[in-house]
């Protein structure tokens, strides 16, 4: 089994980190996942919304199998331009109020880019007392306070400041010798990380997938689109990699692979789980199977759009998702060995039947 870089994984998480890309604003991530390709030798397709299709060829290359992980990540869009000079906020991608409160933010304008943070509507615990402990959880009740001079609606508009605008959420990432991590969007920067290293390891060390691998990264999954299109007729099996909630009720480990049985949407393919799971016991991977309760992901709208393949989830386990998230390095690094060590592998079904 080829080696994972982990100087690699860890290098490509932080500096992934740092770029701002919630849903509908993640043309410099591509940029920036591309240029990776490039420096890797890895061969890609760019197509006309920003998904990549990076293919490694196999020794049989009649067939495919697809790895797929999603680049944009929740954050905010302004819906209002208040009278106290503030900006109203909604969500992008499905998440709670509460953990956009006392974030530190980047409002988009067209003409230009300001830094703020988002509070509670009311913010002063010296001016409102206990009121602040009775506002509710709602992105009605939250606000980004620009670090500008804005006083008034009209103040909003002199800085060129729009409703649509996007505001993305700074990742603060905390990496220490523990090796934990700690930052907002570790989904799904961490597992684009671990294919992008996964694919790294192949090439450098000249290893020939069993049949053409395509590592897919795309960019609205966050609102149930990403893993819809762009897939190759020949593509007979789908492996989805994302996050997977660690919290009481599940399995799932921060530093194990996970495997998900099932989730909102359904079973996943019982026979590629179970090969998945083969590999994991073979090499010595830490895994756990886990079902999902609140959850969907590429793997599922690439079957509800439609193609014919069998699907399965692969997830690094994750502390607070959605929130301020956790993992640790051993799962990712065990991720990125379970990816290698997946490519090698026959298809499940050598279809057609």
């Amino acid at each position: 089994m080829p080696a994972i870089d982990t100087a690699y994984l860890r290098a490509r998480l932080l500096e992934m980190l740092a770029i701002p890309c919630p849903t509908g604003f993640t043309d410099e991530i591509v940029r920036y996942v591309c240029t990776q390709l490039d420096l890797i030798g890895v061969e890609y397709l760019l197509t006309r919304r920003g998904t990549i299709v990076a293919t490694v060829p196999g020794r049989d290359r009649t067939r495919m199998r697809a790895a797929v992980a999603h680049l944009d990540t929740i954050g905010a869009t302004v819906t209002s331009l208040q009278e106290n000079g503030r900006l109203g906020l909604g969500p992008i991608g499905t998440w709670s109020s509460r953990f956009a409160e006392g974030g530190r933010v980047t409002v988009y304008s067209r003409a230009s880019a300001y830094r703020g943070q988002v509070l509670p509507v009311l913010a002063s615990g010296h001016a409102f007392n206990q009121e602040i402990d009775r506002l509710p959880v709602a992105w009605s009740q939250v606000e980004v306070r620009l670090n500008r001079r804005t006083k008034t609606r009209e103040d909003l508009g002199r800085l060129g400041v729009e409703t649509g605008d996007f505001v993305a959420f700074d990742s603060d990432p905390e990496w220490d010798d523990s090796g934990y991590i700690s930052a907002r969007h570790l989904d799904n920067k961490a597992g684009a990380s671990a294919l992008l290293a996964a694919l790294e390891s192949l090439v450098r060390e000249d290893v020939r997938p069993a049949v053409d691998l395509t590592g897919v990264f795309t960019v609205t999954e966050e609102v149930g689109t990403g893993g819809a299109t762009t897939l190759d007729a020949r593509v007979a099996e789908f492996l989805g990699i994302d996050v997977a909630p660690v919290a009481p009720g599940q399995m799932s480990s921060e530093t194990k692979v996970t495997l998900c049985a099932m989730d909102t949407s359904g079973p996943f393919d019982r026979e590629l789980v179970a090969m998945l799971a083969q590999c994991c016991r073979e090499h010595s991977i830490p895994h756990e199977t886990d079902v999902f309760r609140y959850y969907y992901s590429d793997a599922n709208s690439a079957i509800i759009a439609g193609k014919d393949v069998r699907h399965a989830l692969v997830a690094f386990g994750t502390d607070a998702t959605h929130g301020y998230e956790r993992t640790h390095f051993e799962s990712l690094e065990g991720l990125a060995r379970l990816l290698c060590l997946y490519s090698s592998c026959d298809l499940v079904a050598r279809a057609p039947f």
